[in-house]
């Protein structure tokens, strides 16, 4: 048996060093070199693979074809769709096919008590149930493997019964956490969804280090896409967060899987956001909405608890609503702002669900096209319901939000506004503005501040809807009430 040695491991690239250094050498992170036993016999494990592909005649190794004779994972109806619109727009695909990819590996992750495994447990009794009948695939049997490694199988049956899944039949739970027993109960039932809830508590019994560790995440996410691969299941795989909000362990678990999925809100609020960090089949710039109920999640495809209507009628100043577009929907948020006495020199500027960078920019054009005074007054803003916004067309709605809060005015309850706005005071176009205000038009709004862009082409008109055309930051500022 070779003899173990030890390395240093990078906890942030996943790279290896033979001695300790204070800096990794690979990608300059600070105090991230984590000690590390690693056994060069490990890469004989039994359980790589076993019982999934049989081995070639004479060990030959994989020929080379063109690429027209390769098979297609994503063509027409090579998808699982979950049965939550929501998520499998996420998941990407078309309208005649969206969902999993068959071996393919999906990476969950979100805060701890966001919801992730009652999402996750929910998707896996649509796949087991009623999706079984809209699928036509010849190889696609229903068996999900559900295995839990935080929870016991009685604790996710009960979570099951509350959600409404607990009577499949082709739903099986797994209480475990040893890799080889996951991967011999997966080779027994033979399952077309895996779904492991979650990947730092997995651990592979030949590795010295503890569940969770640098080495034993590389391993387990090495040998569960391999067995994607092999196997052609799809894997799904729920991934802690730091305290900064990035995903546990090597950066090298997000190369490994397919798709990232992050599972955002705040855990006060009902609503809660599914984006796409990475996806290899499909867009990253879709998302999905729910809300957080007593029965599980529940999806909202309008988006309408994350606009301004449910506030009421009152005007409130430092409160406008955008029109944000993420992929092929549109969503109406409220961006609130406020401004409190500061010290000159030492003003504060702190953003939440916006970008803090766009945020100084836009106090500069109001203080030097809008002749507002905040060099000594705080700014705080923030996005409502936590959806993140960062597309220049909210501009226009946080300017006057901020300039709203300054002069105690507010813009009417039923006004949205989008615009990006320029260094020299100037309100520019944005992509969309028809799809924009027909979402408003469709979810109440009756007023739009937009861009005046009819020197270069008209204005959209949208039944039920008055068009406010601004030209600059000094005319939209004249719009506030």
């Amino acid at each position: 048996m070779a003899k173990a040695r030890k390395l240093f491991v990078c906890r942030s690239c996943g790279g290896t060093q033979h001695r300790w250094a204070g800096k990794c050498p690979d990608c300059g992170a600070w105090d991230s070199l984590e000690e590390s036993t690693f056994d060069a016999s490990a890469d004989k494990d039994p359980q790589r693979g076993s019982g999934w592909v049989e081995p070639k005649a004479g060990g030959e190794a994989p020929m080379a074809v063109p690429i027209t004779e390769v098979s297609s994972l994503v063509g027409p109806g090579r998808r699982y769709p979950t049965g939550i619109n929501e998520l499998d727009r996420v998941l990407g695909g078309d309208e005649r096919s969206r969902g999993l990819v068959p071996a393919s590996v999906v990476l969950v992750g979100g805060e701890p008590g966001i919801g992730k495994s009652t999402l996750l447990l929910q998707a896996a009794g649509a796949w087991a149930g009623a999706v079984r009948a809209r699928t036509h695939e010849a190889d696609w049997s229903g068996r999900v493997l559900y295995v839990s490694s935080e929870e016991s199988a009685e604790q996710v049956r009960s979570r099951g019964a509350r959600l409404g899944v607990a009577e499949s039949e082709t739903l099986f739970v797994l209480a475990d956490t040893n890799l080889a027993r996951i991967v011999e109960q997966a080779r027994r039932i033979k399952p077309d969804v895996l779904v492991i809830d979650s990947i730092q508590m997995i651990y592979k019994a030949d590795l010295d280090a503890a569940p969770g560790s640098v080495s034993q995440l590389r391993r387990c996410a090495a040998e569960l896409v391999y067995l994607a691969k092999a196997s052609g299941m799809a894997v799904v795989l729920v991934g802690h967060v730091t305290k900064d909000g990035q995903l546990a362990g090597p950066r090298l678990l997000e190369h490994l899987v397919d798709a990232v999925i992050s599972f955002e809100g705040d855990r006060t609020h009902n609503a809660r956001i599914v984006r796409a960090i990475k996806n290899r089949f499909g867009t990253t710039m879709e998302l999905g909405i729910f809300e957080m109920g007593a029965a599980g999640l529940r999806e909202l495809p309008g988006g309408a608890s994350v606009a301004a209507l449910e506030a009421g009628d009152d005007p409130r100043p430092g409160a406008v609503v955008c029109p944000a577009v993420h992929g092929s929907r549109c969503v109406l948020v409220e961006i609130q702002a406020l401004t409190a006495t500061g010290f000159l020199g030492a003003a504060k500027r702190k953003s939440a669900g916006l970008d803090a960078n766009r945020l100084a920019m836009l106090i500069a054009v109001l203080e030097q096209h809008g002749g507002l005074r905040l060099a000594d007054r705080d700014v705080f803003a923030s996005s409502v319901g936590g959806l993140r916004v960062v597309e220049p067309a909210s501009d226009l709605a946080l300017l006057l939000a901020i300039a709203g809060a300054h002069y105690r005015r507010a813009v009417e309850p039923t006004t949205v506004a989008a615009g990006e706005v320029g260094l020299g005071g100037e309100v520019r176009s944005v992509t969309q503005l028809e799809q924009r205000l027909r979402e408003a038009a469709r979810l109440g709004y009756t007023r739009a501040i937009v861009p005046d862009t009819r020197g270069n082409g008209s204005i959209p008109k949208i039944k039920g809807i008055e068009i406010v055309p601004v030209r600059s930051v000094s005319r939209a500022i004249e719009m506030l009430g």
